[in-house]
């Protein structure tokens, strides 16, 4: 059985109680996430059996699995997996958290468009904005604000959680996204990514001095063992997917490096999987360990500028600088560019005047830890 409810509605997700309710002792109401009264001919039958038969894509071990932490209630009380259906039994799946419908609302959300024509639309997304609904987001998304702004389109009236949507970054990476609004120009779009011909580039801010200036990360990335809400790198390969990036050094700020990345592949969290692999994860990235100082000194003073850049840039320094492909009707070369947002600017800045001041032979009150 798994620690937490399972999510009939998404068999693949198990679902974490809310961790505040857990620890207060208030987690004590249950929502019906799935009800049915049982036809008056039905024949006696296992209810595992009975569900899995009547639930599309949810196996018998995860409907087992249900009934054993007693989210499976017949004519309001639990029962057990074994439990024979009879007639007219009103049979409910209930779980600690209210449902999620997962219905497509419009949204009137404010999107930094930088192109559009009937084909395809051109999004500078912000820091802080998921780009589709799912478990913990389902407002206030990129797909949201999509659906209202081509509301008059039929890809975005079917509720589809990723209606026109080709490619994806994080949430908190900002930068240059392409979304199509018609099928044939989603189908040519996604061609090319899966072909790899699209011309990616990202900025990154790193910790650490890189030593060549530019360079080659090459290791198959797939889910962490230790951590699912990690991704890892495999070098023997035997695991995950080929992911394959490249980088040059644009800028050297003394225990940063300001690099650009070209994406060979396409994997979830490529680039902050591959920097902290060689030893160089993004700065602020609270997943792969970059929101702790890295490297520089000891000196009070510096540990208190460092404090300050991640209060401007409370996220990972990492922005879709630019996307080049072929547009799906025209054939037509397309390139787009996006500048470094404002938080992510101001820690560069930040720096560069740090760089310029220990340049000017400041003394160095401090010790070294590392470089």
């Amino acid at each position: 059985m798994p620690p937490y409810p399972i999510d009939p509605m998404n068999p693949e997700e198990i679902i974490s109680p809310d961790p505040e309710l857990e620890e207060d002792g208030q987690q004590d109401e249950l929502f019906e996430h799935f009800g049915l009264v049982v036809d008056k001919g039905q024949s006696l039958l296992r209810i595992d059996k009975f569900l899995t038969d009547r639930m599309e894509g949810t196996s018998r071990n995860r409907i087992q699995a249900a009934a054993d932490a007693g989210n499976i209630l017949v004519n309001g009380k639990p029962v057990k997996s074994s439990y024979k259906v009879k007639p007219l039994d009103r049979i409910s799946i209930v779980l600690p958290y209210p449902p999620r419908r997962l219905e497509i609302l419009p949204e009137n959300i404010p999107l930094d468009i930088r192109y559009e024509d009937d084909d395809l639309i051109i999004v500078n997304k912000a820091a802080g904005m998921v780009v589709h609904p799912g478990f913990g987001n389902y407002t206030g998304t990129l797909v949201n604000a999509l659906t209202y702004h081509l509301q008059d389109l039929p890809m975005f009236q079917e509720g589809d959680l990723r209606a026109g949507l080709v490619h994806r970054i994080d949430k908190n990476t900002s930068g240059i996204l392409v979304v199509a609004k018609n099928e044939k120009a989603h189908a040519r779009l996604a061609k090319q990514f899966f072909d790899h011909t699209i011309t990616r580039i990202y900025h990154a801010l790193v910790w650490g001095n890189l030593p060549e200036d530019e360079g080659i990360v090459t290791g198959n990335i797939g889910r962490s063992v230790r951590d699912r809400l990690k991704m890892a790198v495999f070098p023997d390969g035997e695991q995950g997917k080929h992911a394959v990036t490249h980088y040059r050094v644009l800028k050297r700020l003394g225990y940063v490096n300001l690099i650009e990345c070209r994406l060979e592949t396409g994997r979830t969290h490529q680039i902050r999987v591959h920097m902290e692999y060689i030893g160089h994860p993004l700065f602020n990235d609270e997943r792969y360990g970059g929101d702790r100082i890295l490297k520089g000194t000891t000196y009070s003073k510096y540990r208190q500028f460092v404090e300050n850049c991640f209060k401007i840039m409370p996220r990972h320094g990492l922005h879709a600088r630019s996307l080049g492909f072929v547009h799906p009707a025209t054939g037509k070369e397309m390139y787009f560019e996006s500048e470094l947002p404002e938080d992510m600017a101001t820690v560069v800045g930040k720096w560069e005047n740090y760089v310029a001041a220990r340049n000017t032979g400041e003394p160095d009150e401090d010790q070294t830890v590392s470089s």
